[in-house]
């Protein structure tokens, strides 16, 4: 079965009390609506996708503010990654 949102293959997802189709890749689940006037056409970023889309400082507090790590870590390792 094919995603409407994102057109990928979906997956049963077993682990309820009755098996739904869901896709990992934007996170639909079967049975929910598309919602916000979305249409089989339209994509929603990925965490991968929204961080490129930030500069260093926006990436930094998504980053620490998600891992609860401290921002001045994440920045020196960003620094080093990209040296």
């Amino acid at each position: 079965m094919k995603c409407p949102r994102c057109g990928s293959e979906m997956y049963v997802d077993s682990h309820r009390k009755y098996d739904l189709h869901m896709c990992y890749d934007c996170g639909y689940i079967e049975g929910r609506s598309l919602g916000d006037g979305e249409t089989a056409g339209d994509h929603r970023l990925t965490n991968f996708e929204r961080i490129r889309s930030m500069n260093q400082n926006e990436a930094i507090a998504f980053i620490a503010s998600g891992m609860k790590v401290d921002a001045g870590i994440v920045s020196s390792w960003l620094s080093r990654s990209f040296s």
